[in-house]
């Protein structure tokens, strides 16, 4: 199982970023997936999931509204496109495959680091 992030960087409180992740190694249609995230001396932290077809994503209160996942089976892909960043989501951001439920998962990749900061 492979998992890589990207599409983190540098974003001005407000703004937005639409992150990736590139799946391999597994059959990735089958399997629900997440984000999650950890700020610099915190614990990991839920952000969303979305059901393997797509019918269902869940969002943690802190992001709904402002937190879009999605996926795209024919290109083993994930996505997560963030708005209305603030100074305290700056966060190292990884996606997951979920084992079970809506947050257990067995596998997460390197991160993309997402930073707000004006």
């Amino acid at each position: 199982v492979q998992l890589v992030e990207s599409g983190g960087g540098l974003v001005q409180p407000g703004g937005s970023l639409r992150l990736s992740c590139a799946a391999s190694g597994f059959t990735f249609r089958r399997n629900g997936m997440s984000w999650v995230r950890q700020a610099p001396g915190k614990g990991t932290e839920w952000v969303s999931t979305i059901s393997f077809d797509s019918s269902t994503a869940k969002y943690a209160d802190s992001v709904k509204g402002r937190f879009t996942i999605s996926r795209d089976n024919a290109k083993n892909t994930l996505y997560l496109q963030i708005n209305s960043l603030a100074p305290e989501e700056t966060a190292l951001y990884y996606c997951a495959r979920i084992t079970s439920g809506w947050r257990e998962y067995d596998y997460r990749g390197q991160g993309t680091q997402v930073t707000v900061s004006s």
